[in-house]
């Protein structure tokens, strides 16, 4: 059983096709339906189902594939970290994040890593919610996560700092004017929901808050990405609950709730940081989260 027989039967699982994944992998397709029949007879039995259009995996392939996904992945991050330890130029650095950490907090980081590294290329592989991150992470998808903490990870974690999370209104709102905003006295809002909301014990968190200041959030628009939200709050369809670094350079208003909700930014990994993987760690650390005038939304 090699690590070439379960790279080819992930990459055929994840194209769905023997055709396009002989493609990809530059082989016959005969070749890689040998070597897939190889690594079924090592691993006693059928791994994947040949349908008329496409393939299936079977219950056995089902328990093996996060395997052979996790070796395929982290022989990548293994030659990734040797390549960057012997100070070689080239190379990949993968990292997993957040949607909305994508796009409010790590552009500006991203260019300066560049600048400083123009030989490495940057994979960047992003996620809606911090499970779907998390899970990523455990099956060895990238070298390195910038999210939230996770809770109970065994690997290390770097602290980042805190993100604040704010309501966003239109500039002529009735609140634009306040220094800050008290969720007990948003009952009678309209809301603007987001699919990307983080999640407690299976219920999304801005139910959990206002259900514990004595209401129901009366949704008017639900929206699958934050950057969408925050537009329709910004067009008065409603507030909007989220990270400050989000609604940056929006015309909007943002105000803090008072008491203020935080939430920390961690970057963490399945191994020890080395190489490139460390130093982009560092220049996260060194940098710290955005701030975002509250007041402004700038």
């Amino acid at each position: 059983m090699s690590l070439r027989q379960m790279e080819y039967l992930v990459t055929v699982v994840e194209e769905a096709s023997f055709t396009r994944a002989a493609d990809l992998l530059g082989v016959t397709q005969s070749a890689l339906s040998h070597q897939i029949k190889a690594l079924e007879r090592e691993a006693g039995g059928p791994l994947l189902e040949r349908l008329p259009r496409g393939v299936r995996l079977t219950p056995m392939g089902r328990a093996f594939l996060p395997h052979a996904e996790l070796a395929v992945r982290s022989a990548g991050r293994a030659w990734r970290a040797a390549h960057a330890a012997a100070g070689a130029e080239g190379g990949e650095l993968h990292l997993a994040t957040l949607h909305a950490l994508a796009v409010g907090v790590l552009p500006g980081l991203f260019a300066r890593w560049r600048r400083e590294r123009p030989g490495m290329r940057l994979v960047v592989h992003e996620y809606a919610t911090g499970e779907e991150l998390r899970d990523a992470m455990e099956h060895g998808v990238a070298d390195l996560a910038v999210g939230h903490r996770p809770k109970g990870w065994d690997g290390p974690v770097v602290s980042l700092g805190e993100e604040e999370v704010v309501v966003v209104v239109p500039p002529d709102d009735p609140l634009a004017s306040r220094a800050a905003v008290r969720l007990t006295g948003l009952a009678d809002r309209d809301w603007v929901r987001c699919a990307l909301e983080p999640v407690v014990d299976g219920r999304r968190f801005l139910d959990l808050a206002c259900e514990r200041a004595g209401f129901t959030p009366r949704t008017a628009v639900d929206t699958e990405h934050s950057s969408t939200a925050v537009a329709m709050a910004a067009a008065g369809l409603g507030i909007l609950v989220t990270p400050a670094h989000v609604a940056a350079r929006q015309n909007c208003v943002t105000l803090p709730l008072d008491p203020p909700w935080r939430r920390e930014v961690t970057a963490f990994s399945r191994v020890r940081l080395t190489g490139a993987t460390a130093a982009f760690a560092d220049l996260l650390a060194e940098a710290g989260l955005p701030s975002v005038n509250a007041e402004t939304g700038a």
